[in-house]
């Protein structure tokens, strides 16, 4: 309790551990919170869950709890899951992937992320699940990263068809982008114009926390 009060005013550092994947975890206490980092970026929590709050309250709290099943790529700590259950009032199926499982060992013990009756697990890469799964989502949140650097694959035409796929009709797709340089401004404009417009809507929600673009994806049928 005295490291939660004294974060108000200094953030306090409780744990620091090497990742495979992610190089370097930090979790600190910050305004009287807890928040996951990696070595240069928010991971969960903080301004992440601020980020990813915005773009689920865009697209509707009502909208979302119809939904029957909800894709997470990229869990880290889980702040979006928590916004899910506690914000939203989810109470249908979550899958969340995650490759690295440090990140999953910490939101466990840090941020209870096992407690969550209607959440399952997968520890794997993204792009292999989504070339797998045989289900159907409602809405598909995308939030990978390797610190500051997003994997090309995200990107392309392949994995969105595949997307397409696995995505429910009048499904959603949340993707929370990061755009540092003007390169990467030009590729989600590029990604935007790669929808078909009689098969979707796709909008966005630009710089959030001032580097986040937050693209939404809506299927029309």
């Amino acid at each position: 309790m005295l490291k939660k009060l004294l974060s108000y005013i200094i953030p306090i550092r409780i744990l620091k551990q090497k990742s495979s994947i992610s190089e370097s975890l930090e979790i600190t206490w910050a305004n009287g919170e807890l928040v996951l980092d990696s070595k240069n970026t928010n991971y969960s929590y903080g301004s992440l869950q601020r980020i990813l709050r915005k773009g689920l309250k865009s697209i509707g709290f009502e909208k979302i709890n119809t939904m029957n099943h909800i894709l997470v790529l990229g869990v880290a700590g889980g702040s979006v899951i928590k916004t899910l259950i506690n914000d939203v009032g989810y109470k249908g199926k979550i899958t969340g992937v995650e490759i690295d499982t440090e990140i999953i060992n910490i939101a466990n013990t840090y941020f209870k992320l096992d407690k969550i009756p209607n959440l399952e697990i997968c520890i794997g890469d993204a792009f292999e699940f989504v070339l797998k799964t045989k289900n159907k989502y409602d809405l598909i949140i995308i939030d990978v990263f390797q610190d500051t650097k997003m994997p090309n694959f995200l990107f392309e035409r392949f994995f969105t068809d595949r997307l397409d796929i696995i995505l429910s009709n009048f499904g959603i797709i949340l993707f929370n982008t990061m755009i540092v340089e003007q390169i990467q401004n030009k590729r989600n404009l590029n990604y935007i114009a790669g929808f078909n417009a009689k098969k979707y809507t796709v909008r966005t929600i630009p710089r959030v926390e001032r580097h986040n673009e937050l693209i939404i994806i809506e299927k029309l049928n």
